[in-house]
């Protein structure tokens, strides 16, 4: 399967679902991904589940890390005259609400909630690199690296064009499954991600 990943990221959900998928076909078949102009975050999520990793030397990739975040409009409410009304069923119900700041201890829960989904992000890219997780770690403070960069750091294997993923991945099928030289392998493209 040759993966083509261009994107900024999404969901850890959404991401541990394909880095799931990818990791369960490659049980039956060989994945090569070829970076495209991003891989970042959640796509770099589910590169990371990959046999082999390509990226350009200008890909940007990398961005391991969480994020929330939230506004508050209090201040503008008030100046303008409007109060928010709030019922809740528990004290976090309204845990990131835009019309208050947030507590101390809010800001405690929703930290280690990211800290937690942290750990399974970097936890996965290090089973899928096969990387030392200090090393997935110290990598993995949301910057964003180029395609060379990342080689340099073993977050991507090698730096090529997506036709060179498509050969290599062609010689990976040959070997695996004693294809000849002189049969066809072609690339059926799937859909899209609009399709």
């Amino acid at each position: 399967v040759l993966l083509a990943i261009n994107s900024p990221g999404g969901t850890v959900a959404a991401s541990q679902e394909v880095y799931a998928a990818v990791r369960r076909v490659k049980e039956k078949k060989p994945v090569v991904v070829s970076m495209l102009d991003q891989a970042t975050s959640g796509g770099y999520y589910i590169a990371s589940a990959a046999d082999k990793i390509y990226a350009n030397p200008g890909t940007l990739t990398g961005s391991i890390g969480v994020i929330l975040s939230s506004v508050n409009v209090k201040e503008l409410f008030d100046r303008i005259g409007i109060e928010s009304q709030t019922l809740k069923t528990g004290p976090y119900k309204d845990i990131f609400s835009p019309f208050r700041a947030a507590s101390d201890q809010e800001k405690q829960l929703l930290q280690a909630l990211l800290q937690n989904t942290y750990e399974e992000f970097i936890g996965d890219v290090a089973k899928g690199r096969k990387m030392d997780i200090e090393a997935v770690r110290k990598l993995a403070d949301g910057r964003i690296y180029t395609g060379r960069q990342a080689k340099e750091n073993g977050l991507v294997d090698e730096i090529g064009t997506y036709e060179d993923a498509v050969a290599d991945l062609r010689k990976q099928v040959r070997a695996k499954f004693q294809i000849p030289e002189s049969q066809d392998l072609p690339i059926e493209r799937g859909p899209g991600s609009l399709d």
